[in-house]
């Protein structure tokens, strides 16, 4: 009764052991992605050339994050958001699979090596660094490797305790398991893949595999093929937080899964040959037995060998890769029914807040060019003699504006909701300009709708405007144009394309002709060269275009901020 009682003690403390090896991993990455900030943004987004780099790319980002999950969350992010293709992505992700080979070592190393001397230290100047806020991300870094590091020693204290070496059965469960037959291989593979999609972590699958194979109990055949079942189940992150995004990002997400099951199916062809190449590499005779102590190593060097051969393997036929993804998940035929939509922000993607306010920022510059198009749909009202296209395109107007509160709205919320995360400087100074930004649009599209409305007065009252006011409020929409065009270069992310003192410029021309237009319209009413009531009409469309361009050196000013 007794002896039931520690074995419950000690499967608790390894549930425990393994939520602190999930929780460490966790603030460790998250840390990790705070302190690169923008730079880790701009390595994603820039190294794309070709395959190799962006292969290189995955690799040492996964390295850096220690965690193939948010590398490969953040691909599909940036394929969601149009800043990477299909085929740059696949590459990243192929990169990740090896990157994510260095958390099997660490593993590995805490089983061979006595941690204890490293851990407190980490914990004491974690906690320092943490109260000294400017330091604090490096703390929660510090915290994180500290508890990793705890829960391996925990682990191993765990699998010494309950002794599985010399209880006969667990060995007589394990040895009753033919490792020479691939129905059992099989099985393993399909229990590992199983374990993972369920705790979301491959991490703490490995850590139980590592466990189970320095004791002795768990041959390496089985051991090997609970990782590559590992390998499968890890794509369920990606592939969840895709279920929401656009297609391009389901196909990214897809091409993960296809990368390792191929792997997994090839290495089972040839799986016996494979493992003992693996085995001899760190001199380990799986056919002799005994040297447990050594299966961490080999089951480190396995998931390393696997990876990297699978890369290279498929890194060759990857254009083949990306027609098969794209044939299972075919583009979706959308209709022009005028629903809102946003284009880049997708449910289920908030997963690296740094990363997040990319999508924003595209999102942002989406909005920009939607109230530029919003503006050329009221210089084509105002030249519309047909009643039947004047009533469709103000409907259409009327539409866009209603689309407008609504991208606002929904951006600021997106934008709330990464705020609530720690964030570098630099990631919150650019949640506060896209802030003002979006309200800035929105405002633009609010001017485009009263312009319409007075357009719409003007058709139903049937007033004439004099060839000079047509003239004169063409020139003034055209510069009106001009400033918009201006203002999309900046949100599309060229400002070193772009003088904000153009913007100005344009915007002192607008200024003065309003002024003029203003005086010359009150000394023509004056002389009753037209109605008052068309003199007010006219100076009224002045008066919104004007105001629009005020808007829009507003937007121009944030982003330059």
């Amino acid at each position: 009764m007794e002896t039931d009682h520690n074995y419950v003690l000690i499967a608790l403390q390894m549930m425990g052991s393994l939520s602190l090896l999930i929780y460490g991993m966790r603030v460790m990455s998250e840390a990790l992605q705070k302190m690169a900030g923008p730079g880790l943004r701009h390595v994603l987004a820039r190294m794309t050339t070709n395959r190799f780099t962006g292969m290189l790319t995955g690799m040492l980002v996964t390295c850096a994050v220690q965690s193939s999950s948010a590398t490969t969350v953040m691909t599909v992010s940036f394929v969601s958001a149009g800043l990477l293709t299909l085929l740059q992505a696949i590459s990243v992700i192929m990169g990740a699979n090896i990157g994510t080979t260095l958390t099997a070592w660490i593993m590995s190393l805490g089983y061979s090596l006595d941690l204890t001397t490293v851990i407190y230290p980490c914990f004491l100047l974690g906690i320092i660094l943490i109260y000294i806020k400017r330091h604090h991300i490096f703390g929660d870094f510090l915290f994180g490797t500290a508890f990793l590091f705890l829960s391996l020693v925990l682990l191993s204290n765990a699998g010494k305790a309950m002794d599985l070496g010399h209880n006969q059965e667990v060995i007589s469960f394990f040895a009753s398991f033919d490792t020479s037959s691939y129905l059992t291989i099989l099985i393993f593979l399909g229990i590992g893949t199983l374990i993972t999609c369920i705790v979301q972590s491959s991490a703490a699958v490995m850590a139980i595999t590592i466990l189970l194979c320095s004791t002795g109990v768990l041959p390496i055949y089985l051991g090997i093929a609970l990782v590559m079942g590992e390998n499968i189940g890890t794509t369920a992150t990606a592939n969840l937080a895709a279920l929401g995004a656009n297609t391009q990002a389901r196909r990214a997400a897809l091409a993960h899964l296809l990368f390792n099951v191929f792997g997994v199916m090839w290495v089972l062809i040839v799986f016996y040959p494979f493992v003992d190449m693996v085995c001899s590499l760190v001199g380990y005779d799986p056919a002799a037995g005994g040297q447990a102590s050594r299966l961490p190593v080999v089951l480190a060097m396995f998931h390393t060998c696997f990876n990297v051969a699978n890369t290279a393997v498929l890194i060759g036929p990857i254009k083949q890769m990306e027609r098969i993804v794209c044939w299972l998940i075919p583009e979706k035929q959308t209709t022009k029914d005028g629903a809102f939509r946003l284009q880049y922000i997708q449910s289920g993607l908030v997963q690296t807040p740094e990363i997040a306010v990319l999508q924003a920022q595209k999102e942002t510059a989406a909005f920009a060019h939607r109230v530029g198009e919003m503006f050329n749909m009221v210089c084509q009202l105002f030249i519309e003699n047909s009643d039947k296209q004047f009533a469709e395109l103000f409907k259409k107007i009327e539409q866009e504006e209603e689309a407008t509160d609504k991208t606002e709205l929904e951006i600021a919320q997106y934008l709330e909701h990464v705020s609530n995360d720690h964030l570098s400087g630099d990631t919150k100074h650019k949640i506060r300009m896209m802030l003002r930004e979006i309200g800035e649009l929105e405002s633009i599209g609010d001017a485009c709708y009263k312009l319409a409305q007075i357009i719409e007065r003007k058709h139903e009252t049937d007033k004439k405007l004099t060839q000079h006011q047509t003239e004169q409020l063409q020139a003034m929409m055209a510069l009106c144009t001009q400033s918009l065009a201006q203002m999309n270069v900046v949100m599309c992310g060229h400002r070193r394309d772009h003088d904000i003192h153009d913007t100005y410029r344009i915007e002192n021309k607008i200024n003065e002709k309003r002024r003029k237009l203003r005086d010359e319209n009150a000394m023509s009413v004056d002389k009753q060269e037209y109605s008052y009531s068309l003199g007010t009409l006219y100076v009224d469309m002045v008066n919104e275009m004007e105001r629009l361009g005020d808007y829009v050196v507003n937007v121009v000013q944030a982003r330059f901020s």
